[in-house]
């Protein structure tokens, strides 16, 4: 680790040119699903060949249809993932956080992105261009196993979401998804976990209509499961939406 650090340092790889920020880029890169068991080295070329960059909020990552050029670890901040469908409605996929990989694809190419990434708040990220992933992919067997895994683990994750607006009420959905999300974007207050998401963006994500989710959640405001906000809401006690959402 020393020496990769004292390298890049001579080649001017951390954003300031210290060491310290180097190892903090090199830290986050192995917690992340993406560098998952990769020695020191191999975390450092992934480093070498990277950029960060900056989103305000409403900047998008990359757009549906287009060709796919980069591949994200979001380092801070919220990203929101949309669809268009042929009609011209936008659906939302998912609310991705911080260690979320954004653009990846079994095989990085030019083909279009699926969807359009677009930053909820303002948030940083390190990207690599298709040339740089294509070259470590090549060199590094153990980033190719981390994408596959990735990948799987989102087919998983549809595979259960598929399921639950096939078998489940609309309240189980929305808890199950409350979890998720508390998991990906939750941050805790003094009232407790806070997800910012609008209602719309809760029927969205569950497969129902405003209608529904709007009873829904002030059902449960009256039991004080939730403390609803115009375009959040806070979970007093995560436990009792955890039950909800393992309910039988």
């Amino acid at each position: 680790m020393v020496a990769s650090i004292l390298h890049a340092s001579d080649q001017g790889l951390a954003s300031d040119g210290s060491a310290h920020n180097l190892m903090e880029r090199l830290s986050f890169y192995k917690a992340s699903t993406l560098g998952l068991g990769m020695s020191d080295q191999e975390c450092f070329d992934l480093a070498s060949r990277s950029r960060l960059r900056t989103f305000h909020r409403q900047d998008r990552l990359f757009m549906q249809g287009e060709p796919q050029r980069e591949l994200f670890l979001l380092r801070s901040g919220y990203v929101k993932l949309t669809q268009l469908s042929h009609s011209g409605s936008e659906v939302l996929l998912w609310i991705c956080g911080p260690g979320s990989v954004l653009g990846i694809r079994a095989e990085m190419n030019a083909r279009p992105y699926s969807c359009s990434a677009h930053a909820v708040k303002p948030c940083t990220a390190w990207s690599w261009d298709h040339e740089a992933i294509a070259f470590l992919m090549a060199r590094n067997p153990r980033l190719r196993q981390n994408m596959s895994a990735i990948l799987m683990d989102r087919v998983h994750e549809l595979e259960e979401r598929f399921r639950e607006l096939a078998t489940e009420n609309v309240s189980r959905r929305l808890a199950l998804a409350l979890v998720r999300l508390s998991k990906e974007i939750g941050s805790q207050g003094p009232k407790g976990t806070e997800i910012s998401l609008s209602r719309e963006e809760m029927a969205q994500m569950t497969g129902t209509t405003l209608f529904s989710i709007s009873r829904i959640i002030s059902q449960w405001a009256k039991q004080k499961l939730v403390l609803p906000g115009r375009q959040t809401v806070v979970i007093p006690d995560m436990r009792r939406i955890e039950s909800l959402a393992l309910e039988e």
